[in-house]
């Protein structure tokens, strides 16, 4: 016997009703962990590194693009290496013989910390495997480039993302922060600024175990954070001022995306496979940042009001809550 007509009708409201309760949770739930990565950048640096090692369109596309530039990279870094690396290890002795009060270093300790190896030996192969980076990158430079692009390219093609995902530039504070024109970041980011970062600064600390590599990280965490996003500002057609703005509201998320992502990249020859992966993590924030500038254009998330507080953290303020006071008195 069939059932009544009724019944079938409610059954299937049932059925549909049920179906957009799940719905509706498992977008709350993409909702809640979508605001759990925004609230600690660094894990986009993690997800972009398990992407590339684990989704087959990421490392075959990136593995063809520079498997050719990076044996013929290999081959002649290998053969620098071999050829320098005791030469190297004897000006390096000398340095250290000479000037183990200036740097704190002695031949068998580091303030007075004992290593496996020597500290000669641990210098040589770092200067040296920096070296070979180099050499890495000379003979991948184009390539691995490209290989970034389409990291990011794919990485966007898996959320399932074209250009019309990509919206105009929406302010999501009330009252946008002011930006000086002048940082001391920016002026790192510069030519001049990097050289004297790379040879005046770092040089000396990389005789100590991870402490250059962890000081450089920090100093350029801005700058790498920037660049790592280019392609999501250049997308939303933002101007410099829009993407000032955007990064000074979200500064200590850019810095401590840009400082993982920088350790990462630091790291002598592997780092040039992180710089892929960073990029893959990076279109991941996008993606997530993207999703938050609709939820305010489309009213669901309210503009960001600025908290009370002292006068001095208001004065950089535009248009701030001392503006506001001053149309009443």
């Amino acid at each position: 016997m069939s059932k009544a007509p009724d019944k079938v009708a409610f059954e299937g409201d049932v059925a549909v009703r049920r179906l957009q309760h799940e719905n509706a949770l498992a977008a709350e739930a993409r909702s809640r962990t979508r605001q759990e990565r925004l609230a600690f950048p660094p894990i986009y640096v993690v997800v972009g590194v398990y992407r590339l090692i684990t989704d087959k369109n990421l490392y075959i596309p990136t593995w063809d693009k520079c498997k050719h530039g990076f044996v013929r990279g290999a081959v002649v870094g290998l053969g620098w290496a071999v050829v320098s690396f005791n030469i190297q290890r004897a000006f390096i002795e000398i340095f250290l013989r000479n000037s183990p009060r200036v740097t704190g270093l002695s031949h068998e300790s580091i303030f007075g910390y004992q290593f496996p190896f020597s500290v000669t030996t641990y210098a040589t192969l770092l200067f040296v495997s920096n070296q070979v980076t180099h050499i890495l990158r000379f003979f991948l430079s184009k390539n691995i480039r490209i290989a970034r692009d389409r990291a990011w390219d794919q990485t966007m093609r898996s959320r399932g993302k074209g250009h019309e995902f990509w919206g105009p530039y929406i302010e999501e504070w009330a009252v946008p922060p002011h930006i000086d024109g002048w940082s001391w970041e920016s002026w790192l980011g510069s030519y001049f600024g990097r050289v004297i970062l790379l040879r005046g600064i770092l040089l000396p600390l990389t005789f100590y175990p991870f402490v250059g590599i962890a000081v450089g990280a920090y100093l350029k965490a801005i700058n790498t954070a920037r660049y790592l996003h280019k392609q999501y500002f250049e997308v939303k057609k933002m101007s410099k001022d829009q993407v000032a703005v955007f990064m000074e509201e979200r500064k200590w998320h850019y810095r401590a995306f840009g400082f993982a992502a920088a350790l990462l990249e630091s790291i002598p020859i592997i780092g040039l496979a992180f710089t892929v992966s960073n990029r893959v993590g990076a279109a991941m924030w996008a993606h997530d940042l993207e999703k938050r500038q609709h939820a305010v254009a489309t009213g669901e998330l309210k503009p960001i009001m600025p908290t009370l507080t002292v006068d001095n953290e208001l004065k950089p303020m535009v248009g701030g809550w001392q503006d506001e006071k001053r149309k009443f008195i």
